[in-house]
């Protein structure tokens, strides 16, 4: 069976059992998404939730957190960790949405990428969730989940997200990333994976799987 093959078949498979799967960061507009995107990462979305959940009641506008004090900033995001950087890349990048796009996030890859901060992850997130265009965000567990299932061979989140473009179709890109992350935090767990209760088992060669059956 052809890779393309499998993989429609794959996310068939996850479609039924995720019906639930999309971004579990709580936003309500494209910067607070923005925001929580760039403290999330090498850190829990729900512990993420716990911070924007007052964050947001104090920060409401770019022009807000482009003006907000560093070090009191940096309390406010500590528990996400990696606060230090984390609270210079939000300034820094609200400076810039306040400088040169009118304090709204734009809604072209270009320019998202052009942001401190915002690497493709984030942009593709931003683009694919509250945009409505169909991308491709390379998480940790879409990493390996799809290496487990031989559709990337990549190392570079970047080079993953153009293989798997070739993979899935274009009109599932952003639903089957929610659909492998749920599937990533469940079943395909870094240690130790779930195979023998996994639903796409018998789709999957397990490469890299040391401890499948």
């Amino acid at each position: 069976m052809k890779i393309k093959e499998t993989a429609v078949k794959v996310l068939d498979i996850l479609g039924h059992e995720y019906p639930d799967a999309r971004g579990t960061l709580d936003f309500k507009t494209p910067l607070q998404l923005l925001v929580a995107t760039i403290l999330a990462a090498q850190c829990t979305d729900e512990r993420v939730n716990r911070v924007t959940k007052d964050l947001f009641k104090r920060y409401r506008s770019a022009e807000d957190y482009a003006q907000a004090d560093l070090e009191k900033f940096e309390e406010e995001i500590r528990s996400t960790g990696f606060y230090r950087n984390k609270a210079k890349s939000i300034i820094q990048c609200c400076q810039k949405l306040v400088a040169q796009f009118q304090g709204q996030v734009p809604r072209r890859l270009k320019d998202l990428i052009s942001l401190p901060g915002v690497g493709r992850k984030t942009a593709n997130i931003l683009l694919g969730n509250v945009f409505g265009q169909q991308t491709i965000a390379v998480d940790t567990h879409v990493k390996r989940v799809t290496h487990r299932l031989g559709w990337s061979e990549a190392a570079d989140p970047d080079k993953i997200e153009f293989e798997l473009m070739e993979v899935i179709p274009q009109d599932r890109w952003t639903l089957s990333c929610h659909q492998l992350v749920f599937h990533g935090r469940r079943v395909c767990v870094a240690q130790k994976p779930k195979c023998p209760i996994c639903p796409v088992a018998k789709l999957c060669p397990k490469i890299g799987v040391s401890l499948a059956p």
